[in-house]
C-alpha cells in the first residue's frame, strides 16, 4: 500500500508539472562589474570589469512562479590603487574567479517580464593580484588562492525579459554574505559585491 501510495503521488506531480508552464534549458553570457566590499586594506578598492557564462535551467512551479538554477563562471574581485607611503604606488587587480550556482525564485510580472531573488553558492577556482617587485621595479600577478576561502555565499536580486523567440537579457545584482579572506593576522572583513548584465538563450 505505502509503495501504491508513493508510485501515485510521483505520477500526480508529473503531469502536474507536465501540464504547466514550459520547461526550459537556456545558455547566458555577459558582463560582470565586481567590487570588494568591507575594509580597504589597499589604497583604495575599486570596480573590476569582467564576465561570466554558464547554462540555466528554468523549473515551473505553481502560477506565475517558476525555479532557476544556474552554473555559472564568474570572473570576480576587484581593482586597486596601492601606495605604501613612501615611492611604491601602482594599480592593480585581485582576480577571484568562481563556480557560481545560483537557485533563483522568479516571478512573471507579465508574460515576458519577471523579477528574480535568490541565494547563490560559490566555489572558488582561482586567484589572483597584482603586487610590485622591487628588484623588477615592476607589477608581477602572483597565485594567491591560499589569501580567500575556498566557498562563498550571496543574495541576488534582479530582472529578466524574453523574447518570444527565446532571446532573454537580464539584470542582476550579488550582494556579498560572507567574508572572503583568508589572511592569517588580518582581521578585516571584505565580501564580494557584482553587477551584472546579460544576454541568452533559452528553449
Amino acid at each position: 500500500m505505502k509503495k501504491l501510495f508513493i508510485f501515485t503521488i510521483i505520477t500526480l506531480l508529473s503531469a502536474s508539472i507536465a501540464q504547466s508552464q514550459e520547461f526550459r534549458l537556456g545558455a547566458k553570457a555577459g558582463l560582470n562589474v565586481a567590487s570588494l566590499g568591507g575594509d580597504t586594506f589597499y589604497g583604495g578598492l575599486n570596480t573590476r570589469v569582467s564576465f561570466h557564462i554558464g547554462g540555466l535551467v528554468e523549473i515551473p512551479l505553481v502560477g506565475k512562479f517558476s525555479l532557476q538554477p544556474e552554473l555559472l563562471y564568474s570572473s570576480q574581485g576587484s581593482s586597486f590603487d596601492y601606495y605604501n607611503g613612501t615611492f611604491v604606488s601602482f594599480n592593480g587587480d585581485v582576480k577571484l574567479d568562481y563556480i557560481n550556482v545560483p537557485v533563483l525564485a522568479k516571478f512573471y510580472i507579465i508574460e515576458g517580464l519577471s523579477a528574480e531573488a535568490g541565494p547563490v553558492f560559490s566555489v572558488l577556482v582561482s586567484a589572483e593580484e597584482d603586487e610590485y617587485n622591487a628588484s623588477e621595479e615592476a607589477t608581477v600577478r602572483v597565485d594567491s588562492k591560499d589569501n580567500y576561502k575556498g566557498f562563498d555565499a550571496a543574495f541576488a536580486i534582479g530582472a529578466s525579459y524574453r523574447l518570444n523567440m527565446g532571446v532573454f537579457f537580464s539584470l542582476r545584482y550579488n550582494k556579498g554574505l560572507l567574508d572572503v579572506n583568508d589572511i592569517d593576522g588580518y582581521n578585516g572583513k571584505n565580501q564580494n559585491n557584482v553587477f551584472q548584465v546579460s544576454a541568452g538563450y533559452s528553449f
